[in-house]
């Protein structure tokens, strides 16, 4: 797994490497998402280092919102799928560009099966460094425009700013993703972990546990009667959404078994909208 912050608790459901032979699973105590989100990606990318993993969510037939931490140092093209279900086990069915310290080629994504395009990062992310600035937003921006699948609309800015406590607890987010699924194995210790595979889309909802001007914290605990679960590795950049429309992307964790708090980069915020203004989108 990369790890990009001095906050290394901050980033560890951040992504996932795929260098290694352990991909990964599902959101934290979600159900398969089937058809239910179908505007929501897995990308997979290259930095120079290793290949990766994120989740995104269309939001134009052109663009994909998604983390910073998502965007930032991209080498080459990102791939992009919309399947829901990617592999029920190994080995991994993901992309391997011919030229991985150059990343994918447009050409070879395309002769793959697979959506291309270009990675963008908020100018003023501050990878985990600042909480007042923290900007992990990044877009992909498609080779191609999608069609056939409506894209997932932005909360109004400042939606957020009306669910100060108590009515944020009470509140219920959504949160969708290709992310790690913490279960016990078949065998030995039976403490749940995050798994590798099946790796395809879920979802889950997690009520509301803090908000700040730039971060919405929900509580990712499955046992909590009042939500489904949370997020985990993978899910990063993947959407959360109030009443159908986009909020936040998952931005960090807390724990290694994702069954604490989990971060999200607000994205109804003025310095997060203006940003994706210029690629087209509403400010």
């Amino acid at each position: 797994m990369r790890v990009r912050s001095t906050l290394v608790a901050a980033v560890l459901a951040a992504l996932t490497a795929l260098v290694t032979a352990a991909p990964a699973g599902a959101v934290t105590g979600g159900r398969p998402d089937g058809q239910r989100h179908p505007n929501v990606a897995l990308i997979v990318f290259h930095d120079g280092t290793g290949r990766y993993r994120c989740s995104a969510t269309l939001v134009s037939p052109t663009v994909l919102l998604t983390a910073a931490h998502c965007t930032a140092g991209t080498v080459g093209r990102t791939a992009v799928t919309f399947e829901t279900s990617i592999a029920e086990a190994p080995p991994s069915p993901l992309p391997v560009a011919a030229d991985p310290a150059a990343g994918y080629t447009r050409a070879e994504l395309e002769a793959a099966g697979y959506l291309s395009g270009t990675a963008a990062t908020h100018p003023a992310y501050s990878d985990f460094t600042d909480t007042d600035n923290w900007n992990d937003v990044g877009v992909v921006v498609l080779d191609r425009p999608v069609t056939g699948i409506a894209p997932a609309p932005l909360a109004a800015t400042g939606t957020l700013d009306r669910y100060a406590q108590p009515v944020l607890a009470k509140t219920l987010f959504e949160v969708v993703g290709y992310g790690t699924e913490v279960r016990k194995p078949e065998s030995g210790p039976q403490k749940p972990q995050p798994m590798s595979y099946p790796l395809l889309r879920r979802y889950t909802t997690s009520p509301g546990q803090k908000l700040t001007p730039q971060i919405l914290q929900l509580n990712g605990n499955p046992n909590d009667t009042r939500g489904g679960g949370g997020t985990c590795f993978g899910d990063s950049g993947g959407p959360v959404f109030l009443g159908g429309a986009l909020v936040a992307v998952t931005s960090y964790g807390y724990t290694d078994n994702c069954r604490y708090l989990g971060g999200y980069q607000r994205v109804d915020v003025p310095v997060v909208r203006s940003w994706l203004a210029t690629s087209g989108l509403p400010a």
